[in-house]
């Protein structure tokens, strides 16, 4: 068979004509009228025109044949049909479309490449992987336990690792040594980082997004608020909203726990802001707030009807009602020392208040943060109660003693008791630890960082991993098991973090634990609950929660039913505890205990009653000493 093409100086091969013998460089065709056009010593172009329509095989203007492709020697066969005016332009279109994604590709994938492969550098980059372009590993942290994703790279990486998750490069650390030098030594190299779609219905101004001197200034107002001299005051009022909401409960049906907590933890979080509000905007604050919350993590668009874009519309509302309170205080020549009071009557060292945006901003902010990792935290409580009913009869004991005290509840708690209830605190803190409400945070640093070796490049975020420090059995022995005597000697510096640490730490972390405190103590004094269908399986919206929101009924039940069934039941370990009974200590916490240190660390007061102030009746050893304070 001879050849399709003919020779030209220098090895250049043109095909040869078709039909009429057409000239060196192009290729008669027909049917229908067109040619083969070469455009480079390897390319072909098709050109031409035919005013018929276009049959079932046909090929475009402008599709351009590499030489020596099949199509190029298969001669007439391959253009069989006419190409008319519009067909030329479809082609063109279809070849200008071509090349811009392909510009498109390739300039996404040398911005990808320098954020994933930094400019040259002595210090190399920690190991790891970092997936598929753009998308990165995110489809793998989410198509699993989330928690697994980050156990799984540090077995295999170590504690200091690589990956790119949520459209960013990343830097993953798990140890404690590694997130103090994130969040406390070095924490003006490593900026808060948000998404924007977040900060938008939280606010720009939330002292979260922010550091240096505006930062510190606001940190100081929320603290200061929300201290421990701030909120003893509130125990009242925060029992009288944890008994209404028990009781809204307690009518038979099944209860999405985690919802009923949120509501409690938000009407706490109200009083904490406002403290006495009118009821209408309270109402007015509640609905909106749910809106924002229900498009807080959905897809960030602005089409109408959509849950995003009806938080937007719900958030400018709050910022809306907001102001008008702040109105009502100054007509009214109103001075309280809840949150809202602070953020109103202060000033910078220019003299300059707080405009209300900014106010707003940091109210909502305050709001956010204090419902949902709350509420979580109450519901993985009752989870844990639940699964361990001895353990439920040892706290049960300790409140009861306290109800007792209180002439059988006839008196309401009082700031000392709450800070007295030793094994509840365990609890809570051991609930903190298996949950790790916090999982990671995320920050951004703000120049190449190096640290034990690895560079750490500029604009990549940094993810402190709380979960791996509090689940790593060097820290905390079989750490799958849930066991509060654990938390009988205190925790080692930085491995125990369920309120971040450093300048970033929860602001509101001692009102967190009161109402906590106060909920329990009604909850296990007066009411008995049961878990309904799965109690397995986490569920995360962003923070992780019992499968359905813990789905459980709840009965009120009397002191007088709990101490008639004990006195019935000859079993050792039952279900109830008479209160006459019940010997536990009276520990006096001294106000130095409450003061917390320098870094936010947990049992660093001087307050740490030993084992033999607790007695063992609860399987704690004695030669355990060191309790972290309540």
């Amino acid at each position: 068979m001879g050849s399709d093409y003919d020779e030209e100086p220098g090895g250049l091969k043109t095909p040869k004509t078709v039909e009429s013998g057409a000239g060196r460089g192009a290729v008669e065709c027909k049917p229908p009228q067109c040619h083969l056009q070469r455009i480079s010593k390897t390319q072909y172009i098709i050109v031409g025109y035919e005013h018929s329509s276009l049959g079932e095989n046909g090929i475009g203007s402008g599709i351009v044949f590499e030489r020596g492709k099949r199509a190029a020697r298969e001669r007439g066969r391959f253009i069989k049909i006419g190409l008319t005016g519009a067909n030329m332009l479809l082609g063109i279109a279809a070849s200008i479309f071509l090349l811009v994604s392909a510009l498109l590709s390739y300039t996404f994938t040398r911005a990808h490449t320098r954020l994933i492969r930094p400019q040259q550098s002595k210090t190399k980059l920690p190991p790891g992987s970092v997936g598929w372009p753009y998308i990165g590993e995110t489809l793998q942290l989410y198509s699993q336990d989330p928690n697994i994703f980050f156990v799984n790279k540090q077995k295999r990486y170590g504690e200091i690792f690589k990956s790119h998750i949520l459209g960013c490069p990343c830097v993953m650390l798990a140890s404690p040594e590694a997130a103090r030098f994130v969040l406390v030594t070095q924490a003006h190299l490593f900026k808060p980082t948000y998404p924007k779609s977040k900060e938008k219905l939280i606010g720009p101004s939330a002292l979260f997004f922010h550091q240096g001197d505006y930062h510190t200034r606001l940190r100081k107002l929320v603290q200061g608020s929300l201290s421990p001299d701030a909120i003893r005051s509130l125990v009242p009022h925060i029992e009288s909203i944890a008994v209404s909401s028990l009781e809204s409960w307690a009518d038979d049906r099944i209860t999405n726990t985690f919802q009923e907590m949120k509501k409690f933890s938000f009407d706490v979080g109200i009083l904490a802001v406002f403290g006495c509000l009118d009821s209408y905007y309270k109402e007015e604050l509640k609905k909106n707030y749910c809106i924002v919350d229900k498009g807080y993590n959905s897809f960030p668009t602005n089409i109408p009807g959509t849950a995003y874009s009806n938080a937007l519309l719900a958030r400018k509302r709050l910022s809306q009602i907001v102001s008008e309170i702040i109105i009502k205080r100054k007509e009214k020549r109103l001075e309280r020392k809840d949150l809202l009071g602070c953020l109103v009557n202060s000033k910078d060292e220019k003299g300059q208040s707080l405009n209300d945006d900014r106010i707003a901003d940091n109210i909502i902010g305050v709001l956010f943060a204090a419902q949902d990792t709350t509420a979580s935290a109450l519901t993985w409580v009752l989870k844990f109660l639940h699964d361990n009913p001895k353990l439920l009869e040892g706290v049960k004991a300790e409140q009861i003693a306290i109800y007792e005290s209180n002439g059988s509840g006839k008196r309401p708690l009082t700031w000392p008791q709450t800070r007295n209830m030793i094994l509840t605190y365990r609890v809570m803190l051991e609930s903190l630890r298996m949950a790790s409400i916090i999982s990671f945070t995320f920050r951004e640093a703000v120049a190449d960082v190096e640290y034990k070796g690895y560079l750490i490049p500029k604009g990549w975020k940094v993810l402190p991993l709380f979960r791996n420090i509090h689940h790593n059995p060097e820290f905390f022995p079989d750490p799958q098991k849930f066991d509060p005597s654990r938390f009988e000697v205190a925790p080692k510096p930085n491995t125990f973090m369920p309120f971040g640490n450093g300048v970033h730490a929860c602001p509101g972390n001692e009102l967190a634990k009161l109402e906590m405190f106060i909920l329990i103590h009604h909850l296990v004094t007066k009411f008995r609950w049961e878990v309904v269908g799965s109690q397995s399986g986490i569920q995360y919206g962003p923070f992780p929660v019992p499968q359905h929101g813990l789905p459980a009924r709840f009965w009120k039940e009397s002191i007088c039913q709990r101490q008639e069934a004990a006195e019935a039941s000859v079993e050792e370990d039952s279900m109830c505890v008479r209160a006459k009974d019940l010997k536990w200590p009276r520990v006096v916490i001294s106000e130095a205990a409450n003061k917390p240190s320098a870094d936010g660390a947990i049992g660093q007061g001087p307050y740490r009653p030993t084992a033999r102030d607790l007695g063992e009746n609860w399987g704690f050893s004695a030669a355990r000493e060191n309790v972290p304070k309540p």
